[in-house]
C-alpha cells in the first residue's frame, strides 16, 4: 500500500503554558522516546508553522504541527459506516451486528475496519484507522478508531488505565435483581476454541449491571452494564453465570434460537481527549433487533 505524508496539529491550552515542546512529549502527552526522537530527527514538528527550538517555552494559543508517515490501516471497503463522532485524531462509528470490527486473517476482506478506511480515503486523508477496542461480530454499538498513529498510543494508554468508560446494555433472559455485581474470573474453555468460561485460574473480571426494566410476558430483562475489566466475552459469560444469558446468545446458553443477533449493545462511550481535554460523549443508537423483543 502507498505510504503517504500526514499532519495534524494540537492547539497549547492554558494547563501547558510554559513548558518546552520536549516536556511535552515526554511527560504531559507520554510519547515513547523513540517516537520523539524520530520526530525531532527528521524536523517533523512546527511551532506556529516553524521549525524552533525544542527548549523555547510554549505560549497559550501555538499551534503544533506533526508530520506523519502512514498508508491505509487495510484495503477499503465500499460500505456505508454511521459516525457518531469525529474530528482531526479520532473517529467514533456505530457498528452494525454481524459484522467484525477488523479482519483477523488475510482473507477478512469486508470487516468495520475495512469500512472505515473506505470513508476515510474518500476525505483525502491516509486511511490509516486503528481500532483501540473492539466488540464481537454480533455485538453492536461504539467503536473508537486513531485516524492517526500519533493519537494510538495515547488512546490506547486511556484504555488501559479504564479512563475510557464503555456503557451496555443488553436483553437477557429471566428477571434479575434490580442491580448487583459479577466479580468472577473469565478463562478459556478448553471444550470449546472460542468460548469463554468463569474459571478459578482465569483473569479477574469485575461487571456491574442494573436492571432497567422486566417483560413479564416474555421473561425479559433490560440490562444496563458497566465493566470494571475488559475481558473477551465478558458480559456474556457474567450473564450466563448466574442464569440470565443475553437473548439469542446461544453459545452461552440462550435457548432461544428465533433471533439472528443476540442483544447486546455499546450504548454509549466516554473519555477525555487526549489533546484537547475536551469531554467526549457518545450515545449509539440501539439497533432494530432489540426492540422487537
Amino acid at each position: 500500500m502507498d505510504i503517504l505524508k500526514e499532519t495534524f496539529s494540537i492547539q497549547i491550552h492554558s494547563k501547558w503554558q510554559g513548558l518546552t515542546l520536549d516536556a511535552l512529549l515526554k511527560d504531559q502527552l507520554a510519547f515513547g522516546k523513540k517516537t520523539i526522537h524520530q520526530w525531532r530527527m527528521d524536523k517533523s514538528i512546527l511551532i506556529n508553522g516553524e521549525l524552533k527550538p525544542w527548549k523555547d517555552s510554549l505560549s497559550e494559543g501555538d499551534v503544533i504541527s506533526f508530520e506523519y508517515e502512514a498508508s491505509p490501516s487495510a484495503p477499503a471497503w465500499n460500505k456505508e459506516i454511521e459516525l457518531l463522532y469525529e474530528d482531526e485524531h479520532l473517529i467514533i462509528v456505530n457498528k452494525p451486528a454481524g459484522l467484525d470490527t477488523h479482519p483477523n486473517t488475510e482473507k477478512d476482506t469486508k470487516t468495520l475496519q475495512h469500512a472505515v478506511v473506505h470513508y476515510l480515503l474518500s476525505k483525502d486523508h491516509t486511511g490509516y484507522a486503528q481500532p483501540v477496542h473492539r466488540l464481537d461480530r454480533d455485538t453492536t454499538g461504539a467503536i473508537l478508531f486513531a485516524k492517526h498513529p500519533g493519537i494510538k498510543p495515547l488512546l490506547d494508554s486511556l484504555l488501559e488505565k479504564r479512563l475510557i468508560k464503555r456503557t451496555y446494555i443488553a436483553i437477557a433472559e429471566g428477571k434479575l435483581k434490580q442491580s448487583g455485581t459479577i466479580s468472577e474470573p473469565i478463562g478459556k474453555d478448553r471444550h470449546h476454541p472460542s468460548r469463554r468460561r468463569v474459571s478459578p485460574g482465569g483473569q479477574k473480571a469485575v461487571t456491574h449491571y442494573h436492571c432497567l426494566q422486566y417483560n413479564a410476558e416474555s421473561n425479559l430483562s433490560l440490562v444496563e452494564l458497566n465493566l470494571e475489566t475488559g475481558r473477551t466475552h465478558q458480559i456474556r459469560v457474567h450473564l450466563s453465570s448466574i442464569g440470565h444469558p443475553i437473548f439469542g446468545d446461544q453459545l452461552y446458553g440462550s435457548t432461544n434460537r428465533h433471533v439472528k443477533y443476540h442483544a447486546l449493545h455499546a450504548k454509549k462511550l466516554s473519555f477525555q481527549h487526549p489533546f484537547s481535554h475536551k469531554n467526549i460523549e457518545v450515545i449509539a443508537g440501539t439497533p432494530s433487533h432489540f426492540s422487537k423483543n
